[in-house]
């Protein structure tokens, strides 16, 4: 199977996904996290750092549940561009 290139808005979506979870989960340990979440601390640290800009739904739903996070929420501000910058 081939993957399309993501497009520029799904890798900054990505983006906003890994460092929302990465402040939710705060002092909390990756790998206890990820066990919770029944997914590989690999996976969790590649979302994080959004190298994984399109997650499996249920990933995040597992993860979301373990942070304590709103899907709603999550879906809300994951898809709030960044406010363009004025170049002068």
């Amino acid at each position: 199977m081939v993957r399309l290139p993501l497009t520029p808005a799904e890798v900054e979506r990505g983006e906003r996904l890994g460092t929302l979870l990465r402040r939710a989960r705060g002092d909390r340990s990756m790998l206890q996290t990820a066990l919770d979440a029944g997914v590989s601390p690999e996976t969790l640290r590649k979302i994080e750092s959004g190298r994984v800009a399109t997650p499996a739904f249920p990933t995040i739903a597992a993860i979301a549940d373990v942070l304590g996070l709103s899907l709603d929420t999550l879906w809300t501000e994951v898809n709030q561009p960044e406010p363009k910058r004025l170049v002068s």
